[in-house]
């Protein structure tokens, strides 16, 4: 078994599961993937089953009964992870808009240096050039929206709602994931903020990323509100020390 595992949540991910399986299976760094699955109706799951054998130790999947958020299906995630011992895991998603390739360097990055505990591939280090095939209104908002987010908690992040993340794994353990109670996008905002925290230092290593060509996104106008208003929610609980 491999010390390191990439988690990755999947809904309706047919058109680009198998590329995904292969693209993480061929780098020069063997690293395990666990694929947790909501359920997908257009056969996801099934695929990833098939691929199994071929695989052998290296590709696992959760299937769950729903759609249940991202934030529980990383929680299941993580859980899985700890209790098989893996001591880097990180976080993906399954459209390609993180670049596959630094998957190893995120890694790297905790692994090397004893004063990085969790690495975030960020889009926005050095401003917003690492952003292709979006509008530019949607890459003003989420640009903001990490402005908006550190300027509330505190964060010196560039890229505070990355999804693209590795952590070690006493981060994971000590943090108290089963507190976390943002579900959506939200609950990146979260992990960070709960990380530092608890005194863990984040890094942040840059990235291109680039829109999926493939499958359908999943941000919903209720996901961005939990994070404009969790945000603050965040920040008040701090403050009484509630979290």
């Amino acid at each position: 078994m491999s010390p390191y595992l990439v988690i990755i949540p999947t809904y309706n991910e047919i058109e680009n599961i198998q590329r995904m399986i292969d693209t993480v299976m061929a780098l020069p760094k063997a690293i395990d993937l666990l694929i947790v699955d909501d359920n997908s109706p257009d056969g996801t799951a099934g695929v990833v089953k098939s691929n199994q054998s071929k695989y052998s130790d290296r590709l696992h999947i959760l299937e769950r009964q729903g759609k249940n958020g991202l934030g529980t299906a990383y929680i299941v995630g993580f859980h899985w992870a700890l209790e098989r011992k893996y001591d880097y895991i990180c976080e993906m998603d399954c459209d390609f808009s993180h670049p596959v390739d630094q998957l190893p360097k995120l890694i790297e990055n905790c692994e090397n240096n004893a004063n990085i505990d969790v690495c975030v591939g960020s889009r926005y280090v050095g401003g917003v050039v690492n952003v292709v095939n979006w509008p530019m209104g949607r890459v003003l908002m989420s640009y903001y929206a990490s402005k908006y987010v550190q300027f509330i908690t505190g964060l010196k992040i560039a890229d505070t709602t990355a999804g693209f993340v590795c952590y070690k794994r006493k981060v994971l353990s000590e943090m108290g994931i089963d507190q976390i109670k943002f579900r959506g996008y939200a609950f990146q905002i979260e992990m960070k903020f709960r990380a530092v925290r608890k005194g863990f230092k984040i890094a942040e290593h840059p990235i291109i990323f680039t829109d999926r060509t493939a499958g359908t996104s999943k941000m919903s106008t209720k996901i961005f509100r939990e994070a404009l208003f969790g945000v603050l929610e965040l920040k008040i609980k701090s403050i009484f020390n509630r979290i």
